[in-house]
């Protein structure tokens, strides 16, 4: 496979991944974690682990936003049990 296609592939997967825990606003970060030792916490830190590592650095708040689809503060507060 083409590596320009393969990452295109790839970046649509984590797209729909990343929509789909969006959705899912009933499922909540430990029952993710103990399921699959991994959340939505987890992809915002490897999301802006990434961003430093490709020079494009954003916050921790940023990448959190990213992830939620909206501010972490205000998701806690909606949705977080």
């Amino acid at each position: 496979m083409d590596k320009n296609k393969q990452l295109e592939i790839e970046s649509e997967v984590f797209r729909r991944m990343i929509n789909h825990f969006q959705e899912r606003t009933d499922i909540q970060n430990i029952d993710v974690m103990e399921s699959s030792g991994f959340c939505r916490n987890c992809l915002s830190r490897w999301y802006q682990e990434s961003s430093i590592a490709l020079g494009e650095e954003i916050s921790k708040e940023q990448a959190k936003e990213i992830i939620y689809g909206m501010p972490y503060s205000e998701w806690k507060k909606k949705y977080q049990t």
